[in-house]
Protein backbone atom coordinates (compact mmCIF):
# COMPACT_ATOMS: atom_id res chain seq x y z
CA UNK A 1 0.00 0.00 0.00
CA UNK A 2 1.72 3.59 -0.66
CA UNK A 3 2.00 5.98 1.36
CA UNK A 4 -0.28 8.59 1.74
CA UNK A 5 0.91 12.31 0.90
CA UNK A 6 -0.34 14.81 3.31
CA UNK A 7 0.14 18.41 3.07
CA UNK A 8 3.62 19.82 4.90
CA UNK A 9 4.15 23.07 4.69
CA UNK A 10 2.78 26.03 3.34
CA UNK A 11 5.58 28.23 -0.04
CA UNK A 12 5.73 31.30 -0.05
CA UNK A 13 6.74 32.10 -3.59
CA UNK A 14 7.84 30.13 -6.66
CA UNK A 15 11.71 30.07 -5.77
CA UNK A 16 10.90 28.72 -2.42
CA UNK A 17 9.24 25.93 -4.16
CA UNK A 18 11.72 25.42 -6.64
CA UNK A 19 14.47 25.35 -4.26
CA UNK A 20 12.85 22.82 -2.33
CA UNK A 21 11.95 20.85 -4.49
CA UNK A 22 15.29 20.23 -5.99
CA UNK A 23 16.14 19.57 -2.78
CA UNK A 24 14.27 16.85 -2.19
CA UNK A 25 14.67 15.35 -5.76
CA UNK A 26 18.74 14.96 -4.83
CA UNK A 27 17.86 13.25 -1.05
CA UNK A 28 15.24 10.93 -2.93
CA UNK A 29 12.08 12.05 -0.46
CA UNK A 30 9.00 11.20 -2.05
CA UNK A 31 7.30 14.78 -2.26
CA UNK A 32 4.69 16.89 -4.54
CA UNK A 33 4.90 21.17 -4.76
CA UNK A 34 1.16 21.70 -5.57
CA UNK A 35 0.79 25.38 -7.00
CA UNK A 36 -2.49 27.65 -5.70
CA UNK A 37 -2.37 29.45 -9.08
CA UNK A 38 -5.58 29.36 -10.46
CA UNK A 39 -6.30 30.52 -14.27
CA UNK A 40 -9.58 31.02 -13.82
CA UNK A 41 -8.96 33.10 -11.24
CA UNK A 42 -5.17 34.68 -11.96
CA UNK A 43 -3.78 33.51 -9.66
CA UNK A 44 -6.11 35.34 -6.39
CA UNK A 45 -5.33 32.14 -4.06
CA UNK A 46 -1.79 32.91 -4.29
CA UNK A 47 -2.13 36.49 -2.51
CA UNK A 48 -4.09 35.20 0.27
CA UNK A 49 -2.83 31.42 0.76
CA UNK A 50 0.66 31.16 -0.19
CA UNK A 51 2.21 30.10 -3.46
CA UNK A 52 1.16 26.71 -2.67
CA UNK A 53 2.74 24.02 -0.81
CA UNK A 54 4.45 20.84 -0.57
CA UNK A 55 2.70 17.23 0.38
CA UNK A 56 4.69 14.10 1.37
CA UNK A 57 4.10 10.87 3.61
CA UNK A 58 4.20 11.30 7.13
CA UNK A 59 7.56 10.00 8.18
CA UNK A 60 9.49 12.64 5.54
CA UNK A 61 7.35 15.80 7.30
CA UNK A 62 10.11 16.64 9.68
CA UNK A 63 12.95 16.05 7.59
CA UNK A 64 11.34 18.61 5.28
CA UNK A 65 10.29 21.04 7.75
CA UNK A 66 14.03 21.06 8.96
CA UNK A 67 14.94 21.82 5.19
CA UNK A 68 12.21 24.66 4.98
CA UNK A 69 13.79 26.01 8.16
CA UNK A 70 17.12 25.96 6.77
CA UNK A 71 16.30 27.66 3.29
CA UNK A 72 13.95 30.48 4.97
CA UNK A 73 16.97 31.43 7.55
CA UNK A 74 19.38 31.57 4.47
Amino acid sequence: MADKYLKVKILENEIEALLLDSILHERSIPHMVVSYHDTAYNGLYQTQKGWGYVKAPIKYHNEISEIMSQIRKS
